[in-house]
């Protein structure tokens, strides 16, 4: 049985396994669905650093809310949600980001890391699809499908939008 895992707050030392976990999840997710040129460019990793290093350091991003999830000391997963984007202002909070390397699916740690950034608030969200796992572990939280269009990279992504948190997510 695998050891427990811990979600906490990321420090600016977690910035390059955030990164990591990243690049590595987007490549197990997104391989097929988007094309290995952006997946497998050799700067993801460092243009990850950089974003990550921001959401963890810099003050204009204080209403973003990041959680990591670690096992053993290593990050296998994030979370980040804050103000939604001023096209889709209704629900106000948004889900930017949810991942979890292959091997954490299932584990209990994207039940921890959502709750971690959202509670029990009414939300938004973009998921790639088809990404049917995610889909499925997005209605388990209380999210329905709203509409799908083309978004960054030339994925279909799916608005998902909750009014509270599911009365029995776990």
């Amino acid at each position: 049985m695998p050891s427990p895992f811990v979600v906490r707050r990321p420090t600016p030392d977690d910035v390059a396994g955030i990164a990591r976990v990243h690049v590595l999840a987007w490549q197990q997710t997104y391989r097929g669905l988007m094309s290995d040129e952006v997946l497998d460019d050799p700067g993801f990793v460092s243009r990850r650093e950089r974003m990550w290093t921001a959401l963890v350091t810099d003050p204009r991003y204080a209403d973003t809310h990041v959680a990591i999830a670690e096992r053993e000391g290593e990050i296998v997963g994030f979370a980040s949600a804050g103000p939604a984007e001023a096209a889709y202002p209704d629900p106000p909070l948004q889900l930017f980001t949810i991942y979890l390397l292959r091997d954490e699916h299932g584990s209990g740690a994207g039940d921890a890391l959502i709750e971690s950034v959202l509670g029990a608030e009414p939300a938004s969200l973009w998921v790639a699809d088809p990404n049917p796992r995610a889909q499925a572990f997005y209605r388990k939280h209380g999210f329905v499908p709203e509409h799908a269009e083309e978004r960054d990279s030339g994925v279909r992504e799916l608005r998902m939008v909750r009014e509270g948190a599911a009365p029995s997510a776990g």
